[in-house]
């Protein structure tokens, strides 16, 4: 290796630039520029207002924000299952009067002031959802007509028996100490807010209504084709959005004791700012209580802040709604373009040499060199199965693949000509193996692991491992299972080729060559998944040895296959047994001599392996070229390779012409016989292998010999 090419190698496999785009593509992204924000109003009034930030100042400050943060998070509900609530401030003040009245007027108790606030707002924020979610109305004339509606009401009430409040004898110290009291140092009302957003952002995110109301908000039509109730979700929405205001004005009539004329006026301006603010989308089904929780705090800071600068209510009003525009403008955009952004810093090349490979040209002399002889294997379901991925059989004879439209055909023996769907997975059904109790465990691209009983029930038996520690990706889930078989001990051994992409991303794979491979195991007597090995370019085929002391691992990009002792005297450790093949290695299934069989999907070129040297390279070719226009890897030319225990090539097996079988992706041998499956393939082949044992099925690979 040269001086450069080391240093090159140090740069892009030490410096962690993916994460960039692995943060981007998360979620909560989406709070980096509100949090941001945040971070910058907090510094410019702490600078331009000493004592901003003091203690006596804070504490005021958190008692508004307090109120401020409910009405605010629940609009923010609202606006995430896709509508808006205009009428908010009506319904704040509405709730204020109503405590008051039962205190002041009623000399009721505060709990039944506090229902009374909390009914109010419930009730008519129900009045805005039964007009926006049942009748189908427009969300903001509709909740434009019910703020004006609301505001009337209260002035009509508060004319009448505002000052009778004002001049109540009724002096109650519980709903005094409500308002101005504290615990542990905190407003009592900052405490409830806090409370009340852990509630909301549990419910958003962890609960089927959370998830229900981002569904309906992204798309009510989709959400109503999956079976949800997008009218009582809707309706749902803004009665939490009044319960919400109704809980604040009960807090904000404990602080002030009063209300007046202005009471609510201009909150729901200052409320829809603060939420778009956040980050939450005013198009719905893209939001969080985080965003709502930020966005309140930058719009009280900046209010206070303007104030205490002497700016009046037009300027504040002013600047508000200029915020509200420029977050509007930035979430349209980020909206239109995260795409784009996220296309232009996801991929990221790292610098992997491979050492130069013998050649698998037919008369190379090379133990890899390839015949004919997969040309002339004999065709099973030609044009009628789409991608058999892998194939096996039962002890019946019958054989099973899965194909691309998410199911598991099944082909009667003797002749193969009959076939019926044995079972509907969806997804991709890839690698398989046969459980003792005659179950077929499949690795089911984008899905996780499935097995089906002989009825053709299908079932989940795994769809995620424990997520490590520091990683931004979420590599708890498993998104593309690859290939699978089953210790002595009935746990399932399978592949996670990469936990950055997806199944049908594999290509983009190949160009990071990053190593985000796995081997994890499945224990179905606990039911647990837990991660075994990391840090594989692409885990691909997973085979048990003949011993069942070991597994031998597929690293596809990497072009080599390892072992992993699973008991013994070397059990957890990895060594290498194949390194640097001219193809790139996929399944791995025993043969009846004691060998193993292993499909190549394809084979290495100059170039591509070129590339790999050169991240940067490869890293401008994505920034800068149409997807079309890339370097892949070849897969269009592949092959069966036959290794014994120690890695040393027994045979190989090829189609030079390509026009029966040249991408290979598996093969079972079966009395005598061994099928061939690709993923790309419109057929299942086989060919007579000669002087292979006759009796020796793939059933007795997995339980004969060890029942």
């Amino acid at each position: 290796m040269t001086l450069r090419e080391r240093l090159t190698r140090l740069r892009y496999n030490k410096v962690p630039d993916h994460l960039l785009g692995e943060i981007l593509s998360k979620s909560w992204a989406d709070n980096l520029v509100p949090f941001a924000f945040l971070v910058v109003v907090v510094a410019a009034f702490g600078i331009l207002l000493p004592g901003f930030f003091a203690p006596s100042s804070l504490l005021d400050t958190t008692r508004q924000l307090g109120e401020f943060l409910i009405v605010v998070l629940g609009l923010t509900v609202v606006i995430i299952g896709g509508g808006i609530d205009l009428s908010v401030g009506s319904i704040f003040a509405l709730g204020a009067f109503a405590t008051l009245a039962v205190i002041y007027i009623a000399e009721g108790p505060v709990w039944l002031a506090f229902l009374a606030a909390l009914g109010v707002g419930a009730l008519f924020g129900a009045l805005n959802g039964f007009l926006v979610g049942y009748l189908r109305l427009r969300a903001f004339l509709t909740t434009l007509v019910t703020l004006i509606i609301g505001r009337s009401i209260y002035d009509i009430l508060i004319t009448t028996w505002g000052a009778r409040i004002q001049s109540s004898p009724v002096f109650n110290d519980t709903f005094d100490h409500i308002g101005m009291g504290a615990v542990w140092g905190q407003p009592i009302s900052a405490l409830i807010a806090l409370a009340f957003a852990l509630v909301a952002h549990m419910g958003m995110s962890r609960s089927r209504i959370g998830w229900h109301f981002t569904a309906v908000g992204g798309a009510r039509r989709s959400a109503y084709n999956v079976g949800i109730n997008v009218r009582r979700t809707i309706f749902l929405t803004y009665v939490i959005s009044g319960a919400a205001c109704g809980l604040a004005g009960f807090l904000f009539a404990a602080r002030l004791s009063g209300v007046g004329p202005g009471t609510g006026l201009g909150l729901e301006l200052a409320a829809l700012t603060a939420a778009v603010v956040g980050g939450n989308s005013l198009g719905g089904g893209r939001g969080s209580i985080a965003k709502g929780l930020m966005g309140a705090i930058v719009v009280l800071l900046i209010t206070n802040g303007l104030i205490r600068m002497g700016a009046g209510t037009g300027t504040s009003q002013l600047i508000v709604g200029l915020l509200l525009a420029a977050a509007i403008v930035l979430d349209v955009r980020w909206l239109k373009n995260r795409h784009k952004v996220l296309s232009e810093v996801y991929v990221a090349p790292l610098h992997h040499a491979m050492q130069p490979a013998q050649s698998a040209l037919p008369g190379s002399g090379t133990a890899y060199a390839l015949n004919d002889a997969l040309a002339s294997a004999e065709p099973i379901a030609l044009g009628t199965v789409e991608g058999p991925e892998d194939v096996i059989l039962d002890a019946d004879d019958n054989l099973y693949a899965g194909t691309r439209h998410g199911e598991i055909v099944r082909w009667f023996a003797p002749d193969y000509t009959r076939s019926e769907v044995f079972a509907h997975i969806g997804g991709f059904p890839l690698g398989l193996a046969m459980a003792r109790d005659g179950q077929i465990v499949s690795c089911v691209g984008a899905m996780g692991l499935y097995g089906v009983a002989k009825d053709g029930e299908v079932r989940e038996l795994s769809t995620e491992t424990r997520r490590s520690l520091f990683s931004v990706v979420d590599d708890a889930r498993l998104r593309d299972p690859n290939d699978c078989d089953i210790g002595p001990d009935g746990r399932i051994w399978f592949t996670d080729s990469t936990t950055r992409y997806d199944a049908h991303d594999w290509a983009l794979d190949s160009i990071e060559s990053r190593p985000t491979g796995r081997l994890l195991v499945h224990d179905p007597k606990t039911g647990r998944t837990r991660t075994v090995l990391k840090n594989l370019r692409y885990a691909n085929g997973v085979c048990l040895s003949h011993d069942g002391q070991s597994l031998l691992i597929a690293e596809s990009w990497a072009c080599s296959v390892h072992r992993y002792w699973i008991a013994g005297p070397k059990e957890g450790q990895l060594e290498t047994v194949i390194r640097d093949m001219p193809g790139y290695p996929d399944n791995i299934n025993r043969a009846s001599d004691g060998t193993y069989w292993m499909a190549w999907l394809g084979m290495r070129t100059p170039s591509f392996d070129l590339a790999l040297r050169h991240p940067a390279m490869r890293k401008r070719m994505t920034r800068n070229l149409p997807q079309d226009d890339w370097l892949f890897p070849n897969i269009n030319t592949g092959g069966v390779v036959k290794f014994d225990e120690t890695g040393a090539i027994v045979a190989t097996l090829g189609d030079l012409g390509g026009a029966a079988h040249p991408m290979v992706t598996s093969m079972r041998e079966h009395k005598g016989w061994l099928y061939i499956g690709g993923i790309l393939n419109n057929r299942i082949g086989r060919i007579r292998l000669p002087g292979a044992d006759p009796d020796w099925t793939s059933w007795n690979s997995y339980w004969g010999d060890r029942a």
